[in-house]
């Protein structure tokens, strides 16, 4: 079961497969690995200490990067996301990033963006829509139209406890003139706008 992977200069951390959407274009539609993974789904969930022994393999300061990526949503395990980002700190100074849905506090139930704070140095948030109605169209969140409504609010909260917060949408889901209006989102929050291509 493969909890940890790599590609170039970066570390990937495979918590979950658990998400809250279904997003249209999601690669695990279609795939079972990214890059050269091997098959990223679980048997089972792996235990904190599984994931730190797998971490243990490899010379983290050899990286560029460690991203908590894999086939789900990471902050479906959010404790232990940040427990795992505590051991990180305390035994590199690789920079840490986190590609999330921004679901966090509505999965959580609670306000955790201060949570984040000394922990990533990027949140990449799949803003994916300008507007809770399109979003759910293209993501089918099990919370309905509150999803986009809860990711945006995480948002213009995180800028505050991490250094870098991105909003992303893929260039091949998204009409241009929305891309528009998320730039208007994502400048209004204090968070960058990336437009990524479509990882096939």
């Amino acid at each position: 079961m493969v909890i940890v992977y790599t590609n170039q200069k970066s570390i990937y951390i495979n918590l979950t497969n658990r998400c809250t959407n279904r997003c249209v274009f999601c690669v695990r539609e279609h795939d079972d690995q990214i890059f050269e993974s091997g098959s990223l789904w679980l048997e089972r969930e792996p235990e904190y200490s599984e994931v730190i022994n797998e971490l243990k393999k490899y010379n983290l300061d050899e990286y560029d990067e460690i991203v908590f990526c894999g086939y789900g949503e990471p902050t479906c395990r959010l404790d232990d996301m940040l427990s795992v980002c505590r051991w990180l700190r305390e035994n590199t100074k690789t920079k840490i990033r986190l590609n999330t849905n921004g679901h966090a506090s509505l999965i959580a139930g609670r306000n955790t963006p201060p949570e984040f704070k000394g922990l990533f140095d990027t949140v990449s948030i799949s803003l994916n829509a300008a507007d809770r109605a399109k979003y759910q169209e293209i993501c089918r969140s099990e919370f309905g139209e509150e999803a986009f409504d809860g990711m945006i609010k995480f948002a213009s909260e995180l800028v505050n406890y991490v250094p870098q917060v991105i909003l992303s949408v893929v260039r091949t889901t998204i009409p241009y003139s929305d891309i528009e209006k998320c730039k208007a989102i994502s400048d209004k929050i204090g968070a960058e706008l990336r437009v990524r291509e479509y990882i096939d």
